[in-house]
């Protein structure tokens, strides 16, 4: 048997644990956040476990976790850090020729005029985001320019603190009425896909983030075979093994990438291609 380390969120251990155990590996939820962890007498010991499934979210936490586990990961450090990073991760695919939505981004302290400048650039409304939250934390929209300051203004009132370590966020062109994918990518495989949608009710209330963790419904998809190589176009160029690709589809059927995840969420197996669990046990296999 194999003993795999996950520090992933409850929800995605517990979808892994039975389908790897059938395929020799057995899954330990190690978290990694929010607790104490004395560093002479640590609860983890280097010989415990045989690889990790995915490096932790918290960078801080990670580090000690890594050096604590001594283990190899699916997704390492690398893999993680490169994804997070939104913009580096846009201004890379824009550069290797794939969609990308029109997107500025900025650096605090900016001040009012450059602000105005840039959404005078875009068709409001204009989406703004912080540039390493995940789970829509943090994303605004903002349909004219006073609407726009306030909401850079309470970013620069968060950026103003010292230990604030990414002072940076985006702003976006906003792609009304698209539908909203993500994408599982494994080693260059397609392995599944689901629709996000928000509830009808949601919708009508005027809610526009597509989220789970905001409300959402994932459904799965047989997606197209463009909107899959785009996908795995993506996860080539970042060269992350284990990847989460968000396209938005417009509905003239024009396809951008709006974010990368390297910590996906897994769903449920009946949302993934036939023979997932056996590429997946097959890829933590070969960390080893």
């Amino acid at each position: 048997m194999i003993d795999l380390a996950v520090a992933n969120r409850q929800e995605t251990f517990e979808r892994m644990c039975e389908p790897l155990a059938e395929r020799g590996i057995t899954c330990h939820h190690v978290p990694v956040r929010e607790r104490t962890v004395p560093l002479r007498e640590p609860p983890w010991t280097p010989d415990e476990y045989d690889l990790g499934f995915v490096y932790p979210g918290r960078l801080m936490e990670g580090g000690v976790a890594d050096a604590l586990l001594k283990v190899p990961w699916l997704n390492d450090l690398e893999s993680v850090v490169t994804s997070r990073n939104k913009a580096g991760v846009l201004a890379r695919l824009e550069r290797a020729g794939l969609p990308v939505p029109d997107t500025v981004y900025v650096s605090n302290p900016v001040d009012d005029e450059e602000l105005t400048a840039v959404f005078e650039r875009f068709d409001p409304p204009v989406v703004v985001k912080p540039n390493s939250t995940t789970r829509g934390v943090g994303v605004a929209k903002a349909h004219d320019l006073d609407s726009f300051l306030g909401i850079c203004e309470y970013l620069s009132l968060v950026h103003d603190y010292r230990a604030t370590g990414d002072k940076s966020f985006l702003v976006q062109e906003y792609v009304p009425g698209a539908s909203d994918y993500r994408v599982m990518v494994l080693e260059g495989e397609y392995v599944g896909a689901v629709e996000r949608q928000l509830p009808e009710g949601a919708r009508a209330d005027g809610r526009w983030k597509h989220n789970v963790h905001r409300g959402g419904q994932a459904t799965g998809v047989d997606l197209p075979g463009d909107l899959r190589d785009l996908a795995l176009a993506v996860a080539d160029d970042l060269e992350i093994p284990f990847l989460g690709v968000d396209l938005l589809v417009s509905d003239t059927g024009e396809a951008v990438v709006n974010e990368t995840n390297a910590r996906p969420t897994i769903d449920a197996a009946t949302k993934y291609e036939p023979g997932f669990y056996d590429r997946l046990a097959a890829a933590l296999e070969r960390q080893i």
